[in-house]
């Protein structure tokens, strides 16, 4: 007759998965492969929103060069912002999302650069144009609603409302004594 094993020492249904490592590797990769896309994610999208700033920056500032020089003085609104448009990259929407505003100062002390969002936090639309006179202080700002990737994987960029990452530039100069 059979000897009965005792309870610990039966096979049991589930003793055959402990012993089994076909599968592991992809198991390990499935507890992963989240955070690591997540992260590969959020590096890809910080390094697009530091490069976008960066070409955004380079051309308000060749494009301001117009105005300190005098060489944008019968310009309008629209043909600055076609100046900054055709120094920047194919990045960016400018005839949708690039906004411009310009604005002469008496003193570098009284420049007011305040946040160009409402109380809401969306971006305002109220922008002037105002290119100033030989010797004129003068303070010219971009600014462009860049659209996230990936909201809520990784780093969640956005700081409008809109799921957004607001991209500003900033360039202050004293225009060169052209003649007005």
């Amino acid at each position: 007759m059979r000897k009965k094993r005792p309870l610990l020492l039966r096979p049991l249904p589930f003793r055959k998965f402990r012993r089994d490592e076909t599968g592991a590797t992809a198991v390990e990769f499935a507890l992963v492969a989240v955070p690591f896309f997540a992260l590969l994610f959020a590096i890809l999208e910080v390094a697009l929103i530091f490069f976008a700033q960066q070409v955004m920056d380079t051309g308000v500032s060749q494009a301001a060069r117009l105005i300190r020089t005098g060489q944008a003085q019968g310009f309008e609104a629209t043909s600055f912002k076609t100046a900054v448009c055709d120094r920047i990259l194919a990045l960016f929407d400018c005839d949708g999302g690039l906004r411009l505003e310009v604005r002469t100062y008496p003193s570098f002390a009284s420049i007011d650069v305040t946040p160009p969002v409402d109380e809401d936090g969306n971006l305002r639309n109220d922008f002037a144009f105002q290119p100033g006179n030989g010797g004129d202080i003068v303070v010219v700002r971009a600014f462009y609603e860049w659209p996230t990737i990936v909201p809520g994987l990784g780093a969640d960029m956005a700081n409008l409302p809109n799921g957004k990452r607001l991209l500003a530039s900033t360039v202050a100069f004293r225009n060169e004594p052209f003649g007005s």
